[in-house]
Formats: C-alpha cells, sequence, structure tokens
C-alpha cells in the first residue's frame, strides 16, 4: 500500500512525535511513502538552520510524486465543485489530494476535513500528541 504523507504527519516525524512510530511501523512491513514537492516545500519553509540535515534524510528516503496535468484539473474541478458548496479548499490540499489520487495512494494527514474529496482514501494520523 503505497502512503502519501502530509505535511502535519512530515512535521509530526521530524519532531519526533506518533507518526515516528506509524512511519516504522509501514517501513517496517515494506509499505512504500511518498509525498509531493507542495509538502517539501511547506516543511522546508518553516526550518530552521539545525533542521536542514534531518529535512533532507527523511526526502532522501521518500518517492516524491510529481504533479501532472490531470492533476491541476482535478484539483481545479475539486476546488470549483466544493466552492459551490460552499466549502473553500485550498489549492495547496487540492493537489495533494489529487497526486494521492493519481498513484493510487493512501493520504496520511493530521487535517482530514481538509480532504473532503470522495475519490481518496484518507487515514486520521492525529499529531502532536
Amino acid at each position: 500500500m503505497l502512503v502519501l504523507l502530509d505535511t502535519t504527519v512530515l512535521i509530526d516525524y521530524l519532531r519526533g512525535r506518533p507518526a515516528v512510530g506509524r512511519v516504522n511501523a509501514l517501513l517496517d512491513r515494506g509499505d512504500p511513502l511518498c509525498t509531493t514537492p507542495i509538502n517539501v516545500e511547506e516543511v522546508v519553509r518553516g526550518l530552521r538552520p539545525e533542521e536542514i540535515p534531518a529535512v533532507d534524510a527523511l526526502f532522501d528516503g521518500l518517492r516524491i510524486v510529481p504533479i501532472e496535468r490531470e492533476d491541476g484539473r482535478r484539483a481545479g474541478e475539486w476546488r470549483r465543485r466544493f466552492a459551490g458548496l460552499g466549502t473553500t479548499l485550498s489549492q495547496a490540499d487540492c493537489l495533494i489530494a489529487a497526486a494521492a489520487c493519481s498513484t493510487a495512494a493512501v493520504l496520511a494527514t493530521g487535517n482530514p476535513r481538509h480532504f473532503p474529496m470522495t475519490e481518496i482514501t484518507v487515514e486520521h494520523w492525529p499529531v502532536g500528541e
């Protein structure tokens, strides 16, 4: 099972919180882990200089899935559809969800409400506990 790690989970992992156990369990089972360039940007944006080596090591161990044209289309359709229902979704979250959809990955996140799309499987990984 391919698992796409959202930014909340990546930060939780880097801080040595509960995501560490879950990530290690997936690795022990041989499940591949991935993330997107958007998640890389979100993590790097908040880095302190002393955190750079740990972040580089983390991303070196993950498959970074590309964001393709069809992902952009799908993300835009979701944003338009949910806006019509009165729910505003972020561009970044819709693109992350589209990447999960196109790779058939389970999306692991601490913010499942950000991903109401029924086309993807979302796992809630409570963070910071």
